[in-house]
C-alpha cells in the first residue's frame, strides 16, 4: 500500500506536467482570446476602430480550428468595426462570404444561429457603401445591385420580425428598408447636398471636398429625411 502510495506521489509532477502541456496550454490560449475579445470590445465602444479590429485578429488567431462559429462571430465582430473604421467595402465583402457560409445546406446550427446579425451588419454595409460608391460617381449598373441586395435583406429581416411577433424589431427593419428605397431612387443633386455619414467619410476623404454645399428647396420634408441612415440595427458591439 506504501509503495502504491509513493508511486502516486512520484507521478504527480509528471501528471502537472502533462496537463499543462496540453489542457493547460489549450485553457492559457482561450484566456488570451478572452483578454483580446474583451479588449477589442472595449475599444470599439470607444469608437477606436482599428485598435478593436487589431485586437478582434490577435483573438482570431487563437480559436481552435475546429470552432467554425466562434470564428464567425469573430468575423463579425470585426466586420462591425471596419464598417465604421475605414475598411467598409472589405467589410461589406466579408459579410457576403459569411452569409454565403451560413445559408450553406450543411452549415452548423451554431453557425446558422448567426444568419440575423450578419445578414443586418450585411445590408448596412451595403446601404452606405452604395452611398459611397453614388458619391464616388460610380455608375448605377455597379451600385444598384449592392442597395437591391440591402433592399431585399431589410425585407426579409423586417417580414421574420412580423413572423416572431417582435414589433419593436419589425419597425425598425421597415424604417432601414424605407432608408434603402429612398437612397435608390434619391437624385445625385439631393445626395451630394446631404451630409455624409461617418462610415462613407471613413472610407473616401476626397468626399468631403468634392461635396457642394445644402442647396436650397432640396432639404427633406419629415424629421428623419429622404435620406436619412438606418437607424441603429442591434448588430454592434
Amino acid at each position: 500500500m506504501k509503495k502504491t502510495m509513493l508511486c502516486i506521489w512520484l507521478s504527480l509532477p509528471v501528471f502537472g506536467f502533462l496537463y499543462h502541456m496540453t489542457a493547460g496550454e489549450a485553457h492559457g490560449r482561450m484566456d488570451q482570446l478572452g483578454s483580446h475579445l474583451r479588449m477589442g470590445r472595449r475599444l470599439a465602444a470607444q469608437e477606436l476602430w482599428q485598435p478593436a479590429i487589431s485586437q478582434f485578429d490577435h483573438a482570431t488567431a487563437l480559436v481552435p480550428a475546429d470552432d467554425a462559429t466562434l470564428q464567425t462571430r469573430l468575423r463579425l465582430e470585426k466586420a462591425i468595426a471596419g464598417i465604421e473604421g475605414a475598411g467598409l467595402p472589405e467589410s461589406a465583402a466579408d459579410l457576403k462570404k459569411m452569409l454565403t457560409e451560413i445559408t450553406a445546406a450543411d452549415s452548423s446550427p451554431g453557425i446558422r444561429s448567426l444568419e440575423h446579425p450578419v445578414r443586418e451588419s450585411l445590408a448596412r454595409s451595403q446601404y452606405y457603401l452604395t452611398w459611397l460608391m453614388r458619391l464616388e460617381g460610380i455608375s448605377q449598373e455597379d451600385w444598384m445591385p449592392e442597395i437591391e441586395s440591402a433592399r431585399q435583406n431589410y425585407r426579409l429581416l423586417a417580414e421574420r420580425a412580423a413572423a416572431d411577433g417582435d414589433k419593436t424589431a419589425e419597425k425598425r427593419q421597415l424604417e432601414n428598408l424605407e432608408c434603402a428605397i429612398r437612397l435608390q431612387h434619391m437624385s445625385l443633386d439631393d445626395l451630394q447636398g446631404l451630409a455624409i455619414p461617418r462610415p462613407c467619410q471613413s472610407c473616401c476623404s476626397n468626399c468631403r471636398s468634392r461635396r457642394p454645399g445644402p442647396k436650397p428647396g432640396n432639404q427633406p420634408k419629415d424629421a428623419r429625411g429622404a435620406t436619412a441612415g438606418p437607424p441603429a440595427d442591434g448588430a454592434g458591439s
